[in-house]
This record gives C-alpha cells, structure tokens and sequence, in this order.
C-alpha cells in the first residue's frame, strides 16, 4: 500500500470518526481507541471504502507482542500500523502490513536515536512529530529516502502546507477543519 498524498485525517474520538468516513480521504488514522471498539470501526470504514491505520501503541487492550499482532492481523485487518516501536514495526512488516515509524523529535539524540532504530528496522514510511519542522521533514526524507508523514501540531493550513512543501507525502492531524484539504 501506498500512502496517499495530503490530508488523513486521524480520528482521536469518537464524534469524528462519522466525519472522516465523509471526507474524501481514503485512508483514516485510528488513534486512542479501545480494543472492543476496534473491529467495528474497520469493518465500518470498509463498507465506506476507506483504508484503516491503526495506531498500534494507542490501542487500549492490545499488547505490543506477537499475540497482539496476531490478533490485530487475523480479527481487524487494517492495512497497516503506526508506532513508536521497533519490535511492532518488525512485527507488522512480517505479516505483511503497511509499518509507519512514529518518531518523536525532542532533540538532537532524540533524533540520532531515532535514525538508527529506523535503519534497524527500515519502516515502510516514517511519522515526523511534531510535524511543523518543514527542515527537519527534508533532511530525515533524504537521510532515510523514506516517506514522510508529518504530524502533531499540525493546525492551520501553512502547517499543512509547509509539511507538504517540505517533502512531506502525507500530513495527519486530527483537526476536522483541515480533513479534505486539497495541496
């Protein structure tokens, strides 16, 4: 799978999950959701053909083991995972899903750190958070030559923007007034 280019939106409750079925986007990032609601969910985004990312480590219930990933692959089916982990990402690319590396710049070893769980494990696409360092989105891009996903305090439309302009392929935020938004 591909990530498609622009907006996803990222549902982190459950009042915008309706939304993001409406918004034009193929794809939904599920954020915060608790393990018995998540079957429905991706069943429902289906019917609605809409691609379904979960992420992994947000999921209450679910424990970030092969057994949870077991589960994960053979009962909800999404097309793949966030995390901040590496053994998740290792896992998800094992069953064949999309694997997204979430990387949290707070630093420079933060970011050092990062680089080099992502050469162990080589995700299929990397989230850059926060994502508003349009710098920061290049330089990991032509570091890794993976692509970016940026987010976290993505809030108006120069953020997008500048993300995307950056080099950025996709920006999730769980802000409704920017889903749908077209570069």
């Amino acid at each position: 799978m591909v990530i498609q280019a622009g907006v996803l939106p990222a549902v982190r409750k459950m009042k915008d999950f309706e939304k993001a079925l409406e918004d034009p986007s193929e794809t939904i990032v599920l954020l915060d959701t608790r393990l018995s609601q998540l079957k429905s969910m991706v069943d429902y985004a289906n019917r609605e053909k809409k691609k379904v990312l979960i992420h992994f480590d947000l999921i209450h219930g679910l424990r970030a083991d092969s057994y949870g990933m077991e589960f994960l692959v053979r009962e909800i089916k999404p097309e793949g995972i966030l995390s901040t982990r590496g053994n998740v990402i290792d896992l998800a690319k094992k069953n064949k899903l999309l694997a997204i590396q979430r990387i949290f710049l707070l630093d420079s070893l933060a970011l050092e750190n990062n680089l080099k769980q992502i050469e162990r494990f080589r995700p299929d696409c990397i989230e850059v958070l926060p994502g508003v360092i349009p710098k920061m989105i290049d330089k990991i891009y032509h570091q890794t030559n993976i692509p970016i996903i940026a987010g976290g305090l993505i809030s108006s439309i120069d953020d997008v923007k500048g993300a995307l302009d950056a080099g950025a392929q996709a920006v999730t935020t769980s802000n409704t007034e920017l889903w749908g938004y077209k570069h």
